[in-house]
């Protein structure tokens, strides 16, 4: 049987095609309602023939978009595994009423389970991260600094000189790897994530590769099983929920947002437990209550 040339058919397989069609009308008839619901429903009969009106040159021109599409996700790849961030924008928590009970959350968690007090983040470094970025040398931290500078009037203006009121209730954990105090709802959220938002964008702006494929979600970490990689080998794979549920719908407290750190993930920690701060600003208002 000879090949169809572009635009056409073999006669004696259309034949064929005609046969079946006549033949297989019942079969069809109750076959073809339940696909209608499928992606490839509405396909056009001519691509099951293998029939095409498309030129030759048009496949050629396809050809080429495909390897240039090809070597677009290419470099996107390469550029998301070039992209580590080591810096970040920090929220400090230091209430004692948050921190003082979430060290009675961690106590109670590793009386379960001794193994995993090496998993608990040091109360000294609790804190809500409001942005992630890579700055690879001291003049992209220096751009950094002034990046943080610079977003300062930004939040003044989205906090109108008012207080931003941070209430923290219940646990949840990120795939049972982390857990970490919950922000609890409210109008807190709105703001808060538009803080998040300018802070991604001011730093985009300078340059600097900001933020993360899975957006912001405000939570307060108190443990990671990433801390001590050797739990997984002693068969200490993930969270359990038991070993938390008296703390499930638990309030810890408010802290009212009044500072925002640069602070990095790599450098030596200060001798409080808190992360190198590179840079500060101090925001909302700072009068007497």
């Amino acid at each position: 049987m000879e090949r169809p040339g572009a635009g056409g058919i073999n006669s004696n397989e259309c034949e064929n095609v005609s046969k079946k069609e006549k033949m297989s009308e019942e079969f069809e008839a109750n076959t073809m309602d339940p696909l209608v619901d499928l992606p490839f429903a509405t396909i056009d009969i001519k691509d099951d023939c293998g029939i095409t009106d498309v030129p030759q040159i048009n496949l050629k021109r396809s050809k080429e978009n495909e390897q240039i599409k090809s070597d677009q996700i290419k470099k996107k790849k390469k550029k998301q595994k070039d992209y580590q961030p080591n810096y970040f924008l920090s929220i400090p928590i230091t209430k004692k009423e948050i921190t003082g009970g979430i060290k009675i959350l961690q106590d109670a968690i590793t009386q379960q389970d001794q193994r995993l007090a090496k998993a608990m983040v040091g109360d000294g470094s609790f804190h809500i991260t409001l942005l992630v970025m890579q700055l690879l040398n001291e003049d992209e931290v220096n751009i950094g600094i002034d990046a943080l500078l610079e977003l300062k009037p930004f939040i003044e203006e989205i906090l109108r000189g008012k207080h931003l009121t941070l209430p923290f209730q219940g646990i949840g954990t990120f795939g049972n790897q982390v857990g970490f105090v919950k922000l609890a709802e409210g109008d807190h959220i709105n703001p808060l994530l538009e803080i998040a938002e300018i802070a991604k964008r001011t730093f985009q702006e300078k340059g600097i590769p900001a933020g993360d494929s899975r957006g912001f979600k405000p939570h307060l970490t108190f443990m990671k099983l990433s801390k001590a990689p050797w739990l997984r080998k002693n068969g200490v794979k993930k969270i359990d929920p038991e070993l938390y549920e008296k703390y499930i719908s638990h309030r810890f407290g408010e802290e009212m947002l009044y500072r925002i750190d640069l602070c990095s993930m790599l450098k030596k920690k200060q001798s409080n437990g808190y992360y190198h701060c590179e840079s500060s600003i101090v925001v909302g208002w700072q009068g007497d209550d």
